[in-house]
């Protein structure tokens, strides 16, 4: 009798379990979608000059890397698309993959950008990683990088 119950314990742990993950499973493509459509709505956003969107998707500890090396925070990077000091003429994001750890998230992808950046061409390819993490229900990015890619 004792062995039977430790059977059918061992037996509804396992369901329980794959039925836990079953549910993250079918929650995963929702989210990559979700962090899908935010970035390119923060891309359209960008080229329109608009940071209202920007100023709620960033964290407030949100740290940008730029393909330079150099580093900015909320504030900087605002007030650059503010004043015209970052002006984006196009902006495409391609190749884009969503990783998503409970409630954070990585996104990779490759975008094509014709632009300026205190009046020099920044214009090329990068490949970029952001990181988000979702609070209060929402996602915010708390870092991205930026890596400019070279003609192999």
């Amino acid at each position: 009798m004792k062995r039977i119950l430790i059977i059918a314990m061992l037996v509804l742990a396992a369901c329980s379990a794959a039925l836990a993950q079953a549910k993250g499973r079918s929650d995963t493509p929702s989210v990559e979608k979700q962090l899908m459509k935010l970035e390119q709505n923060l891309v359209d956003a960008l080229v329109r000059g608009d940071t209202a969107l920007w100023e709620r998707s960033l964290a407030d500890s949100f740290v940008f890397t730029a393909p330079d090396g150099g580093t900015q925070d909320k504030t900087q990077v605002l007030a650059d698309v503010k004043t015209g000091v970052l002006k984006m003429e196009s902006s495409r994001n391609d190749d884009m993959k969503v990783r998503v750890y409970g409630h954070s998230a990585v996104v990779t992808y490759r975008s094509t950008d014709k632009g300026s950046y205190g009046g020099r061409d920044i214009s090329g390819q990068y490949r970029w990683t952001d990181v988000f993490v979702k609070r209060n229900g929402r996602w915010q990015l708390v870092s991205t990088q930026g890596t400019p890619l070279t003609a192999k």
